[in-house]
């Protein structure tokens, strides 16, 4: 096995999988913009703590990119004849990341902090985008055949991420100490982002994005015009309501009392809403006679403009939103595709579980904060960068199956060596074994899962269908794992058993896996032939 990961390290020297490293910096750098440096430069002078926490709300952009996805796969910028969908839509983020960080550059937090966080804001907005774009610019950059340069591409991605931003994010923190003012540093970092924007126009354009969307609206636009007006309007609603209640329940449930909000079971029972709704909405969407072979609008004789505005949102939301998922369920009956989501939702809560409550573990068992600097931050920074290129190849080596089967062991064994440290005490060489067991764990799951959900998506709808899932695995993260400190009180502080429970919660999507591994590999054998031909 030695060998063969030896010679796949030949993957990492393929143009398009360097590209993907680039790309990684570009998505880690404007986490250091509106993070650390923003909190750094707020704290000292003299925001307050409660204030700083509230600037943090702006990473929950990220937690609802999935909404604007459409857009980035539909919507063609100016320049698109030259740099391609993907490159477009990139360099566009890119370039207001980069003009926004220079506006902040000139801002003083100490006369308006919320100018700056606005802007702050904005970067986030465009670097969310830049995420959706960049995504779907590696899953077009391969055949779905290629599965080992896929996941070398995961983990070059993962990589880049880091180095991005613990890498380059080093400099602003070091400077910071050298008589840099934060005004400087903003117009390094706004440098910094220049110059990948002009590397990213240097990369090759991805090789197999379709963009067939302008033929889906019009057959849309053909299939809603012959809906009455009563069934048109309750099937925009019906599309409509699950996305707007999805939005609300992610920016916190506005109106809605902190007791039922606040509850361990509220996310579930969204999702068990939103659910339901997508059945309605799959029962009236089953009434509309759609076919590929269906004409398109200029054989109708018909123009756009002969068709309301009512009926282009419809037809637009269909081809945007509808059309990934019905292509996604084309391909996959209905019970794959639920044990696949089911999968992607399961297979790093235990993870999740165990990284949201870490800290505050690391602190009770008698670490200090030192010691959780050096090991827990700077060590794992470097073993995730290291670690990543290596589950890449692995990876490549095991195959898709393999490679989620064995790293979410890895993942859930990892587990057990906090238990370990539970009963032992805080023992620095255990720690720092546990560090490297579990970064290799997490770096090698994280590799084979982004892979996994890149092979997934088609490349007609690849921003789209890759977010959704993408969206899909951190809703599992974010939501289940929130109830985390309240295991550990109900266990009354027994870490051990904790722990242990972090690796029983590994077991549903193993099994979820290993009932689906067969249809993995027919799917697999179908990319394989599909490319041949």
């Amino acid at each position: 096995m030695a060998n063969t990961v030896i010679n796949n390290a030949t993957l990492y020297k393929d143009k398009r999988v360097i590209s993907v490293f680039f790309m990684g910096l570009a998505q880690g750098l404007p986490w250091v913009m509106i993070g650390s440096s923003l909190t750094l430069w707020l704290k000292e002078v003299g925001i307050s703590r409660s204030e700083i926490g509230f600037a943090g709300l702006i990473f929950g952009v990220y937690s609802i990119n999935f909404f604007w996805s459409p857009l980035v796969d539909q919507v063609r910028l100016p320049g698109y004849t030259r740099f391609g969908q993907r490159k477009n839509w990139i360099l566009a983020c890119q370039l207001v990341i980069c003009a926004a960080c220079l506006a902040m550059s000139l801002g003083d937090p100490a006369v308006s902090a919320k100018a700056l966080v606005l802007t702050a804001l904005i970067i986030a907005a465009f670097s969310a985008t830049q995420d959706i774009s960049i995504d779907a610019y590696r899953i077009d950059s391969f055949a779905p055949s290629e599965t080992g340069h896929i996941s070398a591409a995961a983990g070059a991605a993962t990589a880049g991420w880091w180095t991005g931003y613990a890498g380059l994010g080093y400099f602003p923190l070091m400077l910071s100490d050298r008589d840099w003012s934060w005004p400087q540093l903003y117009l390094l970092m706004a440098g910094l982002m220049a110059t990948i924007a002009l590397i990213t126009a240097l990369l090759p354009k991805p090789r197999f994005h379709q963009a067939r969307h302008n033929a889906f609206f019009d057959k849309y636009l053909l299939s809603v015009q012959q809906l009455e007006n009563a069934r048109r309007t309750r099937l925009l609603l019906s599309l409509i309501l699950p996305l707007a209640l999805c939005f609300w329940a992610i920016i916190g449930s506005p109106g809605l009392p902190a007791s039922i909000s606040g509850h361990p079971a509220y996310p579930l029972e969204i999702i068990a809403i939103v659910g339901l709704l997508a059945i309605v909405i799959g029962k009236q969407l089953s009434t509309i006679h759609y076919s590929s072979q269906a004409p398109d609008l200029a054989g109708s004789g018909l123009l756009r403009s002969n068709f309301s505005i009512n009926q282009k949102l419809l037809a637009w939301l269909l081809s945007s939103v509808v059309e990934p998922i019905r292509e996604f369920l084309g391909r996959n009956p209905i019970k794959l595709a639920l044990a696949i989501l089911g999968f992607i939702f399961l297979f790093k809560i235990g993870e999740a579980f165990l990284g949201r409550m870490s800290v505050v573990f690391y602190k009770e068992v008698g670490y200090s904060n030192t010691d959780i600097a050096n090991y827990s931050k700077m060590l794992t920074w470097w073993l995730t960068i290291i670690f990543s290129l290596l589950g890449g190849l692995v990876n490549a080596r095991f195959g898709i199956v393999k490679g989620l089967l064995v790293s979410g062991c890895a993942m859930a064994g990892s587990n057990l060596m906090f238990a370990w440290i539970a009963q032992v005490g805080p023992d620095i060489p255990l720690y720092v074994a546990t560090i490297i067991v579990d970064g290799f764990a997490q770096a090698w799951s994280t590799v084979a899962l982004v892979s996994f959900v890149s092979m997934l998506c088609s490349h007609s709808f690849s921003a789209t269908q890759y977010a959704l899932m993408a969206s899909l695995a951190s809703l599992g993260r974010n939501t289940l794992a929130s109830s985390s400190g309240l295991i550990v009180d109900w266990l009354d502080g027994n870490w051990s058993l904790f722990f242990i429970l972090t690796v029983l919660m590994v077991i549903p999507s193993l099994m979820l896996l290993l009932s689906i591994k067969d249809d993995i590999h027919r799917m697999e054998n179908q990319w394989k032939s599909v490319n041949s031909a």
